[in-house]
């Protein structure tokens, strides 16, 4: 059986290849940062596997996103099985779309709000009784996060040089939830089910990609993040109500494989804020954990299409 990969960062294809073809796959890669799509003609047999991230614009394949959205509408439009499709992919590359979806199941999620250009966003900006941040609403490795608790402070941001709307111009305010401990857990969930929860420590920041491409220096332009001991394992089990509500909309929003990050506040309120479909790992994590994701995966698929 072919496993066929859509990708742009290649630095994040090893574990996957690994536990494709670990458990009997043979793997086709496809490059997404230019090609044709044939409408008329049906895709290659096999299970095709999105690993598009919305940050592709950072290593120059500014044309990812978009193309992608039409290679999978192509894929589906034949019957194609693609892991995380359209809709999948929809949550992917907007955090707005990922706070209603949140919300709708009865998730709680800090307040949310965006707009494109600058006096949209101070209007909304003086809506914030408190501290609040900003992101990009196609986001990945904590792309265009800053916090702010002062007006004059977000102004002066605003009129800098500095400030980067994101790849699609829309800009999202959110409120600050202030972590009770210094961290944030991050959930993974593969074919429904439970994985393991991870702990990533934030005094250091709000890029907090996992993948171990991304702890070493110089090596990867992928995430500007260094050292591993910020991630530990976190002893939420599968029976938590949370666990469960996230495994319900990664159901029934078609994510089969993904990492949902929350966190709690002082008064033991969690709040739920991303929702990533290209999940990466970390290594001594997973071997804490006793489990590698992306091999579950493989032996997902390898159940699912016998």
């Amino acid at each position: 059986m072919n496993a066929h990969i859509l990708y742009e960062n290649p630095d994040w294809l090893p574990p996957l290849v690994a536990g494709l073809e670990a458990e009997g796959f043979n793997v086709v890669l496809h490059e997404v940062w230019q090609g044709a799509i044939r409408l008329d003609e049906p895709p290659p047999e096999g299970v095709w596997i999105n690993r598009m991230s919305p940050s592709s614009h950072t290593r120059g394949h500014t044309q990812s996103v978009a193309l992608m959205r039409e290679i999978l509408a192509w894929l589906e439009g034949w019957g194609a099985t693609v892991i995380n499709g359209s809709a999948a992919f929809r949550l992917e590359v907007s955090k707005l779309q990922q706070d209603l979806v949140l919300r709708k199941h009865g998730i709680r999620t800090p307040r949310t709000v965006g707009g494109v250009g600058k006096e949209a966003l101070l209007e909304l900006a003086k809506t914030f009784e408190g501290p609040f941040i900003t992101k990009h609403n196609q986001g990945g490795k904590g792309l265009g996060i800053e916090l702010f608790d002062q007006m004059d402070a977000f102004v002066a941001h605003l009129e800098s040089p500095e400030f980067d709307p994101g790849p699609d111009h829309v800009t999202v305010l959110q409120e600050y939830i202030r972590p009770a401990e210094g961290f944030i857990t991050r959930v993974e969930i593969v074919a429904g089910k439970f994985l393991y929860a991870m702990r990533s420590q934030t005094d250091e920041g709000f890029e907090l990609c996992p993948s171990d491409a991304c702890q070493i220096p110089k090596l990867t332009e992928s995430c500007p993040v260094d050292g591993s001991s910020k991630f530990s394992l976190s002893p939420l089990v599968a029976e938590d109500e949370l666990v469960q509500k996230y495994i319900a909309l990664c159901e029934d929003m078609g994510l089969t494989l993904a990492g949902i990050e929350f966190v709690e506040n002082e008064a033991g309120e969690r709040y739920t804020y991303d929702i990533n479909g290209t999940t990466n790992y970390n290594s001594a994590v997973a071997r804490e954990a006793g489990k590698d994701g992306m091999r579950e995966l493989a032996r997902f698929l390898k159940a699912s299409l016998r």
